[in-house]
């Protein structure tokens, strides 16, 4: 038995409903590729995501040690060689100002241990009192969360979710509380020594600044001449490089912000070493 031929021969065309059938899955092919194509070239892929990587300075911390360090490195002894500087004895800036230098950055240091001991302290004191509450007021704690929240128009019902979550755990309902509600984050008891360490060694690096002058140049008038001029010059650098590391608009401004507050500080303290009556050249 014969099949029958399912078209017609060559010329003759092909029924509507079939003809009609082709082109649609045709139409619904090329719109499928062309969407592909738009997706691929618009839309981001996850690899591109994943090397995204925002640049956020997480040394702040350390840049504020340096900053109380060096500021501090560089006004003060500036101060005090200038003051001594009146009586023209170049060696006798150097042996008085590196004495306070040294004393300095260990008073310095000190304190920034002392600071740090201080923070973790009143961490562990307020954690106590969250862990108290949390176990003894939970219904006030509960409208402390509300409470957070109500600013960004979240209610009591939106947030049961996160409130069942934290009852499940009360440990981690303590480090909610203390870092959302009372702002504290928990201090790394290393941050001690280490701001100990950079804010006494600023302290002394900043400090030689003022007094370099004084070492090379004999004359201690020109002396203090050229270690005005070359703390001012560090300062602007200093304000500069730290607006750069911040990531600020303006670190041109900083710089001259950085210079004028620096140079304020040491001329204040300059004049009142002046002040002060100076004792005679022969006395030392």
């Amino acid at each position: 038995m014969s099949s029958q031929p399912l078209l017609k021969a060559s010329g003759s065309s092909a029924p509507p409903s079939v003809t009609q059938d082709y082109g649609s899955a045709n139409v619904a092919v090329q719109i499928q590729e062309e969407s592909q194509t738009i997706t691929s070239s618009k839309a981001p892929s996850v690899s591109s995501f994943d090397s995204h990587i925002e640049p956020h300075f997480e040394g702040a911390e350390v840049l504020r040690d340096i900053i109380v360090g060096l500021s501090d490195g560089l006004t003060v002894p500036f101060a005090l060689a200038a003051g001594l500087a009146a009586l023209g004895n170049s060696r006798l800036v150097v042996l008085a100002g590196m004495a306070e230098i040294v004393a300095g950055a260990i008073s310095m240091g000190l304190g920034g241990w002392l600071a740090g001991r201080s923070e973790i302290e009143h961490y562990d004191a307020e954690r106590k009192r969250e862990q108290f509450e949390v176990k003894e007021l939970p219904d006030h704690e509960e409208a402390e969360i509300v409470e957070i929240f109500e600013p960004y128009g979240l209610s009591k019902e939106a947030l049961q979710p996160l409130l069942d979550g934290l009852k499940a755990d009360p440990e981690k309902w303590v480090d909610f509380m203390m870092k959302f509600e009372l702002c504290l984050e928990k201090p790394d008891p290393s941050r001690t020594w280490i701001s100990a360490l950079t804010i006494g060694s600023s302290y002394f690096i900043g400090g030689l600044v003022p007094l370099i002058p004084y070492i090379l140049i004999a004359d201690s008038q020109t002396a203090l001449l050229v270690s005005v001029a070359f703390t001012i010059f560090v300062l602007l650098v200093f304000g500069y490089a730290k607006a750069r590391i911040l990531g600020t608009a303006k670190p041109l401004v900083s710089a001259l912000q950085t210079a004028f507050i620096g140079a304020l500080a040491s001329g204040a303290a300059f004049g009142v070493a002046k002040v002060i009556p100076q004792p005679e050249a022969g006395f030392f």
